[in-house]
């Protein structure tokens, strides 16, 4: 990816840098508790080098969160080509589940920051992002208990994710976990004919 939030600077090995030392900082401060002199002082470099690939703290969030967003995506256009219902939910169950387990801290800190949050509900492509998702996994039409059930799931991933009591479950074991609770949520067996 070379284009960026807010500038035309290509990423490269110092914007990685950047990114990894305010995830770390986020998810250990929270955004609002982490300031951009933090960061810089996590990094070993100067605050005008943070400037030099962010002009504010809300750009450099985002150019945190893009990657996980780009990723989501890529799961969202695949489920998308897969024909039947079923067929797409599972689509999007799988790839969100190995994303968010592959991704534990960055998606423990997207999904609970209030400053994302309000990122989610403000930033045009966070809310495209989530609303693709919503409506894949709930269907056209969802009734209210679909989307409860969306919901629950959604927010509910996080819960082994962040809780520390869960942390020495290894990634296939939650992954394996996590696919059957969101199977028995969103993928509930049909009714049999009798």
């Amino acid at each position: 990816m070379t284009a960026t939030v807010g500038d035309a600077r290509p990423a490269g090995p110092g914007r990685t840098r950047l990114h990894e030392a305010a995830l770390r900082l986020f998810a250990n401060h929270g955004v609002n508790g982490t300031s951009l002199q933090m960061i810089a002082d996590e990094m070993g470099v100067t605050k005008a080098a943070v400037y030099h690939h962010y002009r504010t703290k809300e750009e450099l969030v985002v150019g945190v969160v893009t990657p996980f967003l780009d990723r989501v995506s890529e799961v969202l256009e695949h489920a998308r080509t897969r024909r039947g219902r079923r067929a797409q939910v599972e689509t999007v169950l799988e790839g969100l589940v190995d994303l968010v387990v592959d991704a534990r801290r960055m998606y423990v800190v997207t999904a609970v920051d209030p400053v994302i949050a309000h990122l989610h509900e403000h930033h045009p492509r966070m809310r495209e992002v989530g609303g693709e998702m919503r409506e894949l996994l709930a269907g056209p039409d969802a009734d209210p208990g679909r989307r409860v059930a969306v919901a629950f799931f959604l927010s509910g991933v996080i819960g082994p994710l962040a809780d520390p009591t869960c942390g020495d479950v290894d990634d296939d074991a939650l992954r394996a976990m996590v696919m059957d609770v969101g199977r028995q949520l969103l993928l509930p067996r049909r009714a049999s004919r009798g």
